[in-house]
């Protein structure tokens, strides 16, 4: 079959590999119709972390049951499924209360799993990873590029909202412009928040953020973005979201939550660690820090339903399409900021 393979900072090929089998009872093989290039692969493709040269890519496949071990229950050969970024077993402690991606038996889709971004993908715990999708829609290409998203950046931005505590009537800052940024507004608007201020560097991307539902948009940068936030919500947010993970996102977040408010944060942290944390601002106001990795298997139902009935749309954030052949120019795409997110057709 033919795969991503990282070759090394800014170098991204499709090669020959060895196709996924079922080697396990509870494993299922899927062929990969659909994924995606991710803000996050855009740390190991700049050099910014650690990643194998040699090593299969992608983490957000969706696509059709090719074969399935003889314990799988919940899928069969033909249905369409889709699958989180995160492997989980579906009754580990951590997955029966929601955190899969903590799963005891978790894995991931690089390696011997084949990468998302390739033809296909073998999926351990198929029962406790795989989304299938009703029969009906299984077909439906405008339905399908909608529920992609729940791979990853709509679960991670719903994540932020719901780690923020964002509910009815609720004022909501969404520090972050990317694919995650940009769900996360969706995800306040589905929740019920009133006013979403979102926070950003690109005017386009800002505009999509009102058309998901931003009541308002602030492009500044630094401490003029801060002083604007606070002017809009008069003080800050009691709820604000940190969709990026660099440091300066998130002292900005920081910064801009209200006294007793809480920051939700699903950035991956790069940067903050050796950067610090404004720990002093969050302890004399107050500001409670909540969230982590999204474990989005723990939402994909509820959001497909939202999806599937036509009220969730997270569709537009995919603003290029590649083949598979084509993957390396949707790496380039997302590194200058040409796309918000690619979407590839393997």
């Amino acid at each position: 079959m033919r795969a991503a393979i990282y070759r090394g900072p800014g170098d991204i090929a499709v090669e020959d590999v060895p196709k996924p089998e079922v080697e396990e009872p509870t494993d299922a093989v899927v062929r990969v119709t659909h994924t995606a290039v991710c803000g996050s692969d855009l740390w190991f493709y700049r050099g910014d972390s650690d990643r194998e040269e040699g090593a299969r890519v992608g983490h957000e496949p969706m696509g059709i049951v090719e074969e399935v071990g003889e314990d799988v229950r919940s899928v069969r050969p033909g249905d369409r499924v889709f699958a989180p970024f995160s492997i989980s077993c579906g009754h580990c402690e951590f997955c029966r209360k929601g955190l899969h991606t903590s799963c005891v038996n978790g894995d991931s889709w690089g390696g011997e799993n084949g990468g998302a971004q390739g033809e296909y993908v073998r999926t351990p715990h198929a029962d406790g990873t795989l989304v299938r999708v009703p029969d009906r829609y299984a077909d439906d290409e405008d339905a399908l590029e909608s529920l992609l998203p729940l791979t990853d950046v709509m679960g991670t931005g719903h994540h932020a909202a719901v780690s923020a505590g964002v509910g009815e009537g609720d004022t909501v800052i969404v520090v972050g412009d990317g694919a995650v940024g940009l769900c996360g507004v969706l995800a306040a608007r589905r929740l019920g928040a009133e006013r979403i201020v979102a926070m950003g560097h690109h005017d386009e991307r800002l505009e999509l953020a009102e058309e998901f539902g931003a009541t308002d948009t602030i492009a500044a940068r630094g401490d003029e973005a801060i002083e604007r936030a606070k002017e809009l919500t008069r003080g800050g947010a009691n709820h604000v979201m940190e969709c990026v993970g660099a440091a300066s996102a998130m002292d900005t977040a920081i910064a801009v939550a209200r006294p007793g408010g809480t920051v939700g944060y699903v950035g991956v942290p790069y940067g903050v660690t050796e950067e610090g944390l404004d720990v002093f601002t969050m302890f004399g106001n107050n500001v409670a820090l909540n969230g982590g990795v999204a474990p989005v298997r723990a939402y994909a139902e509820e959001l497909m339903a939202d999806v599937l009935q036509g009220t969730l749309d997270p569709s537009p954030i995919f603003t290029e399409t590649v083949g598979l052949d084509d993957v390396a120019e949707g790496y380039r795409a997302m590194d200058e900021r040409d796309a918000v997110k690619v979407l590839v057709k393997p």
